[in-house]
């Protein structure tokens, strides 16, 4: 028995040694097949070239007095701003686009009626080409108008068989109010060509000697307030006024005034922190066709203190001269070229988003 074992497995010696061979050659292959497997590669994030943000207040002021001593008005106030932006950045070109939206009331004892206190719609709009390292060619476009009519709140005449007691109620204050604005009345639309330069982050230079644009004031009433020019035919010894100065004929007047000059946009930002940043901007206008030695002026302040993650305080400031505008009051009823100027200050809700990069 053992014989017969002993030969079985010195006849099976050469088939076990090629078995083993076999093993080794596969075992060898698949291990070339893995080497020459290419590594897998994360793919690559695709580029963003649009970004946007959204930064949002809400404010609210408000204040009561009840057997005060030393006097004093019930009052409330309520105004919203919205600030979108959304830019484009790919290579050379650039675009970017900014929308804002101002608008607030006001309610105070002493005049029973609501009164505006904001009220602003700005949209701006540049298409930059580089041409150097922080120099570009660029093209920018401006709209700005407003929600709602605004006006001046004149006190009422007291009627000449009032009680000794009277006071004027809210139709009474509507009565004597005296339109001032209202929407496309006025409402500026200009385009520009020439060069942006921004020389750090901060700073930001738009120079454009080649600006065209329309004032438009769509209300008749309003137009000779707001320098439109006569129609063709007319003079103004046929200009007609109501008892508050405002145009009775003022179809006589055109509804828009082109114009054509150079502009020059300075913008200034300043980020202290993640919770304080400020942002000014001012604007110089000059009309080749009418006065150009008269520079109109518009300069924008807003500054924001962010005390919480939804609480800031807030300041905002607007400058403007413009001797196309004539304001109008009790004692200048035919109106005067002065400098424009509001100011608030407020704090409120505010809520921002930024998208991811």
């Amino acid at each position: 028995m053992k014989k017969v074992v002993l030969i079985l497995a010195v006849a099976l010696l050469p088939f076990v040694a090629i078995a083993q061979t076999d093993v080794q050659d596969a075992a060898a292959q698949a291990a070339a097949a893995l080497a020459s497997t290419p590594e897998s590669k994360k793919p690559e994030p695709k580029p963003v070239y649009w970004t946007h943000s959204i930064l949002t207040q809400l404010n609210l002021d408000q204040s009561s007095f009840t057997n005060w001593a030393k006097g004093g008005l019930n009052t409330i106030a309520v105004s919203g701003y919205i600030d979108a932006n959304s830019d484009y950045k790919r290579e050379k070109l650039e675009w970017k686009n900014r929308l804002q939206l101002d608008y607030g009331l006001t309610y105070s004892e002493d005049k029973p009626i609501i009164q505006k206190t904001k009220d602003r719609i700005l949209f701006e709009s540049t298409f930059n080409y580089k041409a150097a390292k922080n120099l570009s060619y660029s093209a920018s476009f401006t709209f700005l108008n407003q929600f709602t009519n605004g006006y001046e709140y004149r006190t009422p005449s007291t009627p000449d068989d009032a009680p000794d007691n009277w006071k004027p109620k809210a139709a009474d204050w509507k009565a004597a109010r005296v339109l001032k604005s209202a929407m496309f009345a006025p409402a500026n639309i200009t385009l520009g060509l020439g060069v942006e330069w921004e020389p750090n982050d901060l700073l930001t230079f738009n120079i454009a000697p080649l600006t065209g644009g329309f004032t438009i004031v769509a209300n008749e009433k309003l137009r000779l307030n707001y320098g439109m020019d006569l129609k063709e035919g007319h003079t103004e010894d046929e200009i007609q006024k109501d008892a508050q100065g405002l145009l009775i004929n003022g179809n006589i007047f055109k509804p828009a005034r082109f114009e054509f000059g150079a502009q020059i946009k300075a913008t200034a930002k300043v980020k202290v922190n993640e919770n304080f940043d400020a942002v000014s901007q001012l604007i110089l206008f000059s009309n080749y066709l009418k006065k150009p030695e008269n520079i109109r002026v518009n300069w924008d302040n807003r500054i924001m203190w962010k005390l919480t993650r939804f609480f800031s305080l807030n300041l905002s400031t607007s400058l403007i001269y413009d001797d196309t505008v004539l304001i109008t009051d009790d004692k200048h009823p035919e109106g005067r070229k002065v400098i424009q100027f509001t100011e608030a200050l407020q704090f409120g809700f505010t809520y921002s988003f930024t998208s991811k990069k």
